[in-house]
């Protein structure tokens, strides 16, 4: 294993950025509407019907379709990606509550608790959340894009209304925490801009088991005193929560010291 020296770390492909770009947009222009048809606008172009030439209910249903679309070809291209995002989301460790214990002030400081997820348990709530608040909207939406009146009609509108607080709910914290807003979340945006290229230091900071190892540090180097202060450092706080890699520090500190002394002993010999 080698320490790393680049600054940068990336944590998202090519094709995954474009998918959470091709996502964003279309959520964004979904909620939009959306609002503006709830707030009793409907025959009133908002400026992006104007803007499109198209009114706003068209707009709504044609971009509703186009997510149907997009869902269903980011299901079926990117099966291993989605399987990670679903496991990943879904689990759960102890050391979690600490983590949600120290989040507020976090938020402020950047002093998150360690996980080791590809997510950090916040993120993995928001995630279930957004993924369930879409489904929903999707679903209801093509319901009523179906149907033209009836009970069932009337519950999906339902649904349709009550996914829309959520995910404007759920979609502003998340632009809140990628924008930098709150002082701990500062230089997260990249992850997903500028070729997905992030700060390391950003990267330890927000998921430090998962920068681990993507980046592996040089436990034999460690060993031997051989780093610089600064790698040094990264592996001590990297050792504070890897049992793994504790044992494994232990086994060659062992057998550095049983060479040093069968030297020793060769020597007096």
């Amino acid at each position: 294993m080698v320490a790393a020296t680049d600054r940068w770390v990336r944590r998202h492909n090519r094709r995954t950025r474009w998918f959470h770009a091709g996502v964003y947009l279309m959520t964004l222009t979904l909620l939009g509407t959306g609002w503006w048809l709830l707030a009793g606008q409907e025959g009133h172009p908002s400026p992006l019907a104007r803007i499109t030439g198209t009114p706003d209910t068209t707009l709504h249903t044609m971009v509703g379709w186009a997510f149907v679309v997009l869902a269903g070809a980011g299901l079926a291209l990117g099966f291993r990606a989605v399987r990670t995002f679903a496991t990943e989301s879904v689990r759960f460790r102890r050391t979690d509550l600490r983590w949600f214990a120290r989040w507020p002030a976090a938020t402020l400081t950047g002093r998150f608790s360690y996980h080791d997820g590809h997510f950090d348990p916040g993120q993995r709530l928001i995630n279930l959340a957004l993924v369930g608040g879409l489904f929903a909207l999707i679903g209801s939406g093509a319901g009523m894009a179906s149907l033209h009146g009836g009970p069932v009609f009337a519950v999906l509108v339902q649904v349709h209304i009550w996914a829309t607080y959520l995910v404007t709910v759920l979609i502003a914290g998340h632009v809140a925490v990628a924008c930098g807003v709150l002082p701990g979340y500062r230089g997260v945006w990249r992850s997903m801009h500028l070729g997905g290229r992030l700060d390391r230091s950003v990267a330890f900071r927000l998921w430090p088991g998962w920068s681990a190892r993507q980046e592996p540090v040089s436990l034999g180097a460690y060993v031997l005193e051989a780093l610089d202060p600064v790698e040094t450092a990264r592996v001590e706080e990297h050792l504070r929560n890897c049992v793994s890699c504790q044992a494994e520090v232990a086994d060659m500190r062992t057998t550095v010291r049983r060479i040093g002394k069968a030297s020793g002993d060769s020597r007096r010999s």
